[in-house]
């Protein structure tokens, strides 16, 4: 059972990185085209259109914010704990951070959504969708494994 931290964290940050480069969804439109983009790979694109404010959006709460995430918990498992009078800052952070754990994950199911629904193409979810949300996850139960006493909070 002391081992579930430590792969929890190799394995979501495994899959943060599967779920950053490979593919999130196919779409296909008129049967002859199809694209395959990763989550890199949708930043990019937005920011050679000119959508640079969307860019960085996506890639602050998709990239940066699990990534920033993932550090502060596994800073938490392997610190020293503090005084119960004592919390320290990255005790109060990641309940915070805790609470948009599934955003990322959420916009990309509504661009699916909105892909299949708007007749313009089939959107189909690939492996990197599955991987990233797999992270999401994965960082969540991390969380309450560290923190079993605030789930209520």
């Amino acid at each position: 059972m002391i081992l579930v931290v430590p792969a929890l964290l190799v394995f979501s940050a495994l899959f943060l990185a599967f779920g950053l480069v490979l593919p999130l969804v196919r779409f296909e439109k008129l049967y002859f085209f199809d694209e395959t983009p990763s989550l890199i790979d949708i930043v990019v694109s937005l920011w050679g259109q000119g959508s640079g404010g969307l860019a960085v959006l996506v890639a602050l709460f998709s990239i940066v914010f699990p990534v920033i995430k993932l550090f502060a918990i596994a800073l938490e498992a392997t610190a020293p704990t503090p005084p119960e009078d004592k919390a320290n800052w990255l005790a109060r952070l990641l309940p915070i951070l805790g609470k948009w754990s599934m955003m990322d994950v959420m916009l990309v199911a509504l661009v699916i959504v909105a892909a299949k629904t708007s007749g313009m193409a089939s959107a189909f979810t690939q492996p990197g969708l599955w991987f990233y949300a797999a992270s999401a996850i994965m960082t969540g139960l991390l969380q309450m494994k560290l923190r079993p006493t605030e789930r209520g909070a």
